[in-house]
């Protein structure tokens, strides 16, 4: 007979990255939340929202798209959903809300004005970033259709990352707001930098974790891509 104590503590681990990155996700996703209150009952605008209520339907979806992204993309990192078919059905939603997500983010940094605080430096990491988690997510996609579940693995992850870093830079400013006071701009950049810097940084570890725990290529027929996807949990 199972030890259900012991049964526990094995789920425990697998748990851990998805409860993790849920818990760095729920700052931005208050944030989030908070401005969608603001523009549905018409808060007060002023010099640093009044973009948003300019033009809201950018900010809405990339609200709504990052949550979707952030929430359903970290169950992702649970090995026992990966090899069920849920894994196959929740990224036809991940996929779609990351894009909405990355389109949403890229058209607001060009097409609003600079808060006081960013300037052209900032600006085009934004582009940049936005990007790449853009063309990473299509390119995961097509990769999984020809089923090249490592590569599609990779750059998801890799888009996960970039998607995350609103939670790390929460960890990356706040320290600066404590002991130094409001970053200017040059500092607001490093430390906005330093985020997403950080979340690749990870990514890219978790990603070779996973190449050095498989021997060869892997592919697999479009049919078998979900269950295949398991093994490189």
């Amino acid at each position: 007979m199972t030890d259900p104590s012991r049964a526990r503590r094995a789920c425990r681990p697998e748990w851990l990255a998805p409860a993790g990155l849920i818990a760095l996700s729920l700052v931005p996703m208050a944030a989030g939340a908070s401005r969608l209150t603001q523009l549905s009952t018409g808060g007060t605008v002023t010099a640093e929202n009044a973009r948003f209520f300019d033009s809201p339907v950018p900010v809405i979806a990339h609200i709504v798209g990052s949550t979707v992204f952030l929430l359903l993309g970290a169950l992702q990192f649970a090995p026992s959903l990966r090899r069920r078919r849920w894994h196959r059905y929740s990224g036809r939603v991940i996929a779609p809300a990351g894009l909405v997500s990355a389109a949403s983010g890229l058209w607001m940094a060009v097409a609003y004005d600079l808060p006081a605080n960013s300037g052209p430096g900032l600006l085009a990491i934004r582009v940049v970033l936005a990007s790449v988690m853009a063309g990473g997510i299509a390119y995961a996609v097509a990769c999984i259709r020809r089923g090249d579940v490592r590569t599609h693995s990779a750059w998801m992850t890799r888009a996960y990352a970039i998607g995350l870093g609103a939670g790390t830079q929460v960890l990356t400013i706040l320290p600066w707001v404590f002991l130094v006071g409001e970053p200017g701009q040059a500092a607001y950049t490093m430390l906005m930098a330093a985020g997403w810097a950080i979340n690749l940084v990870v990514a890219e570890i978790v990603i070779r974790r996973r190449a050095r725990s498989s021997t060869g290529p892997v592919r697999v027929a479009n049919g078998s891509a979900g269950a295949a996807a398991a093994r490189l949990s």
